[in-house]
């Protein structure tokens, strides 16, 4: 029997060891498109992030963040469901953990079209209905509900950054919105 030391960071890094991290490995993430559906399943709303760039630039995002060691991918969205958009959202998470697609950020711009400036890292995305009332908590100055045409029009499309305006369009088109 080994007796250890609590960590003072369980499932977290220091943010230096984090950023030492950041510059020797990938990291691992989840994000999740959150949408409302009518009452036959089809998406009607999509909801975006708002919040300032380090530039005071108004941008969107998804609801996204790191996989903490030993966390499922479930626990992992559900925490950063919660976190983004309160304890009343009520997501609905998939029975499987397969996202519906991949994308991997690099700090410089790449073939994959998704930048981090931060660090490589690898994203889980997944589209994920939410029933209850949101609330943007964290970073977010509001949660924005709009409908897949609004989403995907090119000033919205432009408030996203590093790619992710384009996740959202692979969403919908995962989702079966053809526009």
């Amino acid at each position: 029997m080994s007796v250890r030391t609590p960590d003072p960071y369980p499932g977290w890094l220091s943010d230096e060891d984090l950023f030492e991290a950041r510059g020797r490995l990938p990291m691992v993430y989840v994000e999740a498109v959150p949408v409302r559906l009518d009452p036959l399943g089809f998406v009607n709303e999509v909801g975006t992030l708002l919040q300032g760039d380090a530039d005071g630039n108004m941008v969107r995002y998804l609801v996204s963040g790191r996989i903490l060691y030993r966390e499922t991918i479930r626990a992992a969205l559900l925490r950063h469901m919660e976190k983004d958009l309160g304890p009343l959202a009520f997501p609905q998470l998939p029975v499987s953990p397969v996202p519906f697609t991949v994308a991997e950020y690099f700090p410089a711009p790449s073939q994959t079209g998704f930048t981090d400036d931060r660090q490589h890292a690898v994203s889980l995305v997944y589209v994920i209905p939410v029933t209850g009332e949101c609330e943007p908590r964290q970073d977010a100055l509001e949660l924005t509900w709009m409908t897949p045409a609004e989403v995907l029009s090119e000033d919205v499309q432009q408030e996203f950054q590093g790619g992710r305006g384009n996740l959202v369009r692979q969403a919908l088109a995962y989702a079966g919105v053809g526009l």
